[in-house]
């Protein structure tokens, strides 16, 4: 189960996928290329063999970026896996390198600097998830 998280590039008074008129169209990030490079320059530890999906190991995590197939790129979508706080501020360290906005997908709203209890909001629900499937209990 990942926390998913999409980066689009977004006017800066939206919080919330409310915010935005039904016939939004965000701009594309960029291209490919520069797309990898701007991902390259923030983090660059990060794995880019397949063109299309990257993936960024941390200490207590694992982000895998989903670019897709299109250039220009129009969005990235970020898997992450695990746990630990440190997991954050590499998000948006990624965001501000492709001129983007992270949204969380499982409450429709944008990440702010400080949105550490949406994180923990997730890891929470993970957790009990997984050990409800366990016990065979619903």
């Amino acid at each position: 189960m990942s926390w998913d998280i999409l980066l689009l590039p977004l006017p800066a008074d939206v919080t919330s996928i409310d915010d935005l008129p039904a016939d939004h169209e965000p701009p594309p990030i960029g291209s490919r290329s520069s797309v990898h490079k701007a991902l390259r320059s923030a983090v660059g530890e990060v794995g880019l063999t397949d063109p299309a999906w990257g993936e960024l190991l941390g200490p207590t995590w694992v982000i895998e970026l989903g670019i897709g197939e299109h250039d220009p790129v129009e969005s990235v979508m970020l898997h992450v896996r695990g746990g630990g706080d440190d997991v954050l501020p590499v998000i948006f360290r990624i965001s501000r390198a492709l001129g983007c906005r992270p949204f969380d997908c499982s409450n429709g709203e944008v990440l702010a600097d400080d949105s550490q209890a949406s994180w923990n909001a997730f890891q929470s629900f993970r957790d009990k998830t997984i050990a409800s499937d366990s016990s065979g209990e619903p």
